[in-house]
């Protein structure tokens, strides 16, 4: 325990460190990048021009919402994944621009969610038909996401030596309770919901059948909707498909792929650029004009003028702690709650469409942006809600009074329910590190919450009445926007996680759509014409330096934390996570999905 906490100490003098050299290293590299954007010549979208679409790494939900990799700069590599919004959009373009004669799936390697994975492959689907081309190639191979956006193209191809990998779904639970026994740690956990399994690996050593049960029917719900589009999308039989799938897809030779109808042909990567050149007239010593979708949607988040459809996004953990290694998309309630009074005020917002992708977390401040949204509801001006990959507990809190809820089928939701955790941290003073403590106090529960003791009977019992008040509150506002009993909604609550095929058929969920179908019926809603309006994202998007300044750090101390800790890393991050939350919580623990 004395050197875990030597490491972890070490940790943050090494990020210090580290920002000294990021300070010399950052001027050096923006004369660097600025004279690489001099010479470099950004394409033109011409005749014969091809949408050129890299699927590598994660897809982030808008442009500007992850920062630049400060090393790959350097590096002079900055190809990446495009934000999801960015690709939909360029799409969009592609289907209307002459010029453009086809779209290139380049696949490397992609990692997202199953909802993200199925906005990308709807818009893919709506450009096919219009008479121009969509083939994907995968030089090394197709992970199960490449190939479930590739499987949409007029053509697969693949390198003669690379691999498909196609698997279906399984999740991997962290349960750490043992190694907090071990270490002295105790989880004091208070809940409702029967299937609440964010807490429940710190209340026992293997998972419930609740919890085997829940993840069993919304992943296999999810996996049907995959791998049905797969196989029709591939015209191979459903049962075929899944056959192939347990038959260890990944070990299959590259013939027995085309012989499988899971590949169309075999070329290596010059091969498969003359095959692209004749496709679109360009001759053998010209280079193709690949166009990214940046330059086919180069201004998806600027500033509109006249009437406007505000899409506000919602995308990470509600409240969480804020330090300067918090990492990834944060709902911060004071910041939204700011947003959408000001979106309220302003005349030219017609109405709002609230983008979620949030496993939930703090539940107060979940109720106080779900107090700002329905005062938004108050002005008159119509309100729904897009669902992506996840709008889960306090994800679905915050989503449940919009007018109208849009999911992707693939989406995950609901886990109605509440939690409190304090972690006592008694046992690891005393008994590993020999530290007493004695407690003063003027009444008999006003060291309640102090982490180096437990609870005691009253004080649980305290805190168990404050969980089962919040979540009747959280019940009673699904059940208002819903409008559905309060009985109802319960039935259907307990913390259970549902996929949103379920979702709808319960009546959480209203219609299957994304973003675009959600603005469509908002503005129907403010009785706008279809060319009459623009979309304005918001919040604005943060200064790409300062956000590539706070990823460099992090990934100072990530990597530095990770070489020593090893296999435990994960779960001191599983900690962290949950001593810096607040004590009462709705949230949906997430899984890693693979």
């Amino acid at each position: 325990m004395k050197k875990f906490l030597l490491i972890v100490c070490g940790s943050f003098v090494g990020v210090w460190l580290a920002l000294t050299f990021f300070v010399i290293t950052t001027v050096i590299g923006s004369f660097a990048i600025i004279g690489m954007s001099a010479s470099g010549s950004t394409p033109k979208v011409t005749k014969h021009s091809i949408l050129h679409i890299n699927l590598s790494g994660d897809i982030a939900e808008r442009s500007g919402s992850t920062g630049m990799d400060f090393i790959s700069l350097l590096n002079g590599n900055t190809a990446s994944s495009p934000a999801l919004n960015v690709m939909v959009k360029a799409i969009e373009e592609a289907n209307d621009n002459d010029n453009i004669d086809g779209i290139y799936l380049e696949c490397d390697g992609l990692s997202a969610s199953p909802a993200t994975l199925m906005a990308l492959r709807k818009a893919l689907t709506a450009f096919k038909g219009n008479g121009k081309f969509i083939y994907a190639y995968g030089h090394a191979g197709y992970s199960q996401d490449d190939y479930y956006i590739a499987s949409v193209a007029d053509s697969i191809f693949l390198n003669p030596v690379g691999s498909v990998d196609v698997h279906g779904l399984s999740a991997v639970n962290r349960y750490p309770k043992r190694l907090l026994d071990k270490v002295g740690v105790e989880m004091q956990v208070v809940r409702v919901g029967t299937f609440k399994s964010a807490v429940e690996p710190y209340m026992v050593e293997e998972m419930s059948d609740a919890n085997r049960l829940q993840q069993e029917v919304y992943m296999g719900n999810i996996w049907k909707s995959m791998a049905d589009s797969i196989a029709a999308s591939r015209n191979i039989p459903i049962d075929t498909f899944n056959s192939l799938v347990n038959g260890v897809v990944a070990c299959m030779t590259p013939d027995s792929l085309i012989m499988s109808k899971l590949v169309d042909r075999l070329v290596y990567r010059d091969e498969m650029e003359s095959l692209l050149k004749k496709l679109t007239e360009v001759d053998d010593d010209d280079d193709l004009n690949l166009v990214d979708a940046a330059t086919l949607a180069p201004n998806v988040d600027a500033a509109k003028t006249g009437d406007k459809i505000a899409v506000l996004y919602a995308v990470g953990e509600i409240d969480p702690g804020k330090s300067l290694m918090s990492q990834g998309d944060a709902i911060v309630s004071d910041d939204i709650i700011e947003q959408v009074k000001d979106l309220a005020k302003d005349d030219d917002v017609k109405g709002l469409v609230l983008r979620v992708n949030s496993p939930g977390g703090s539940a107060f401040g979940s109720e106080q942006i779900w107090k700002a949204l329905e005062d938004f509801k108050k002005t008159g001006k119509p309100y729904a809600v897009s669902m992506g990959d996840y709008a889960a507990s306090g994800g679905y809190y915050i989503s449940s009074g919009a007018q109208r809820i849009f999911a992707e089928p693939t989406t995950i939701t609901g886990s109605i329910g509440i939690f409190g955790m304090i972690p006592c941290l008694q046992d690891l003073l005393e008994k590993q590190l020999d530290l007493r403590h004695f407690v003063v106090k003027t009444n008999e529960n006003a060291d309640m919450g102090v982490i180096s003791q437990r609870l005691t009977p009253v004080q649980r019992a305290a805190l168990q009445h404050m969980v089962e008040e919040g979540y009747d509150l959280f019940t009673k506002r699904c059940a208002d926007g819903r409008k559905m009993t309060q009985d109802s909604i319960k039935l259907i609550a307990e913390g259970r996680v549902w996929d949103a095929v379920s979702a709808r058929n319960i009546g959480l969920v209203d219609e299957f759509g994304g973003i675009d179908d959600a603005v469509k019926w908002v503005a129907k809603q403010a009785k706008l014409k279809a060319d009459s309006y623009e979309v304005q994202n918001y919040p604005g998007a943060e200064d790409k330096w300062q956000k590539m300044f706070k990823n460099y750090m992090v990934m100072q101390y990530e990597q530095q934390l990770q070489g020593e800790m090893g296999f435990l890393y994960e779960y001191h991050k599983q900690l962290t996570r949950m001593l810096n939350r607040d004590h009462i919580l709705c949230i949906m623990e997430i899984p890693t999905i693979q």
